[in-house]
Parts: C-alpha cells; sequence; structure tokens
C-alpha cells in the first residue's frame, strides 16, 4: 500500500505548490488502473520510477517553458518520462530530428546530438505528456484514464504563477491553449513536429529564439537549446 500511495505525490516542490492552490491531482484514478495492470503482466511504459521524471527534473519554481508531448513512446525501452526525449544511445526518433533541426535552422546550431533532454528541463523546460503512461505498443491506450485532471490542475498551477511560455504543437497539443490564461502567459502554436505534420508549420515557426527574446526581454536566462 504504501508504494501504491507514493504515486499519489508529485516530486519536488509541485506537490507543495499543488497543495497550497488547493488543487486535485486526482491521481488515484490513474495510478490505481496502472497498478491493476502491473499487475494483470500488462507493460506499461516509462517505468513507473519514471513516470513523474518531468516533474523531478524541473521544479514548478524554476519552470520557465512547457513543452506538450501526447503518449509516452510506446516501444519497449523508449521513454524515459520527457516528452519527445529518449535516453542517450538510442536512435533518435523522428519528432525529435525535426525538432533539432528547426532549432538549427532558427538559431544556426543545435548542440545535441542524443535524443536525452535532461538539460532542457534542469533549464526550466517542462517536458510533460497529457498521458503519462502507455502499454506496449498501443498509443493512446492511457488517454483515458484520468491523467488530464492532472495536467490541468498543473496548467492551472502555472496561471496562478504566471509569465510561463507554452509551445502547443499540434492539434492534440492546441486543446490545452483554452486552459492557459494567455493575460499572464504566454502561448506558441504550429503544426506538430511529426514527419507528417512538420511542413505545415512546424519548419520555421522559430519558436526557439522568439522563447529566448521573451526571457530575455523579461531579464531572465535563455534556454541554451
Amino acid at each position: 500500500m504504501q508504494q501504491f500511495e507514493t504515486y499519489l505525490r508529485l516530486p519536488n516542490d509541485w506537490q507543495k505548490e499543488i497543495e497550497k492552490a488547493n488543487l486535485n491531482l486526482g491521481l488515484d484514478q490513474p495510478i490505481k488502473e496502472i497498478f491493476k495492470q502491473i499487475k494483470s503482466k500488462v507493460n506499461i511504459y516509462p517505468s513507473l520510477e519514471n513516470i513523474y521524471k518531468a516533474f523531478e527534473l524541473c521544479s514548478y519554481k524554476k519552470t520557465k517553458v512547457v513543452i506538450f508531448g501526447q503518449d509516452p513512446y510506446h516501444q519497449n525501452g523508449f521513454a524515459n518520462g520527457l516528452a519527445f526525449a529518449v535516453n542517450k544511445g538510442l536512435k533518435i526518433p523522428p519528432s525529435l530530428k525535426n525538432i533539432y533541426r528547426e532549432i538549427e535552422d532558427d538559431i544556426g546550431f543545435c548542440k545535441f546530438n542524443s535524443g536525452n533532454l535532461e538539460n532542457w528541463a534542469k533549464q526550466g523546460v517542462l517536458l510533460l505528456n497529457s498521458s503519462l503512461s502507455v502499454i506496449e505498443s498501443k498509443p493512446g491506450s492511457h488517454k483515458d484514464i484520468g491523467w488530464n485532471k492532472l495536467i490541468n490542475s498543473v496548467i492551472q498551477l502555472l496561471n496562478n504563477k504566471g509569465g510561463v511560455i507554452f509551445l502547443l504543437w499540434g492539434s492534440h497539443s492546441s486543446q490545452k491553449e483554452m486552459l492557459i490564461d494567455k493575460n499572464v502567459n504566454f502561448v506558441f502554436k504550429s503544426s506538430h513536429p511529426s514527419p507528417l505534420s512538420s511542413y505545415r508549420g512546424f519548419f520555421g515557426c522559430k519558436h526557439f529564439s522568439s522563447t529566448n527574446k521573451l526571457l530575455i526581454s523579461r531579464k531572465e536566462k535563455p534556454i541554451n537549446w
């Protein structure tokens, strides 16, 4: 039971801020479902210890930018808890390749040669999937198990904070726009970086330089993309 209960709280300073704001994460429902499926020998990604990795590496206090993914990768060994990222040594997924290509076109260079995005997270980029888990080989399988309550509460918490830059890529991510208070936050939108839609507006969106210009104008440290 103790193990189950540990997953009802977010790491870092997130839990304290959630409680201070009297927000409900609604974690009982998704965590119950995940434990039930694991007990039935269903493979769930990422591993439980990485399920809140985005919050673990990027504190509420440090969050400056939010990038939404949809699902974690549903292939064995790929999902690591950070949207779009994979661990060092693994083949860079197509969407992330296109993200790197846009960074290079936008700011003139891209220093990363692996799919590990922990450095972004540590600089204040919250790499958050809309669903924090998925069943092996079944994309979208956990979109209706209750993660939306967590995501919506996190957006509300960031609305309370203000000054956060949201990068919304693709139609799924754009659905979160209605929850974002644009009087106090900033939103940049484009198509998704996947090979199927990157040419419909992601390439040339210049979100990375735009984000840094905005941060600099507010006397904040830019992101080392």
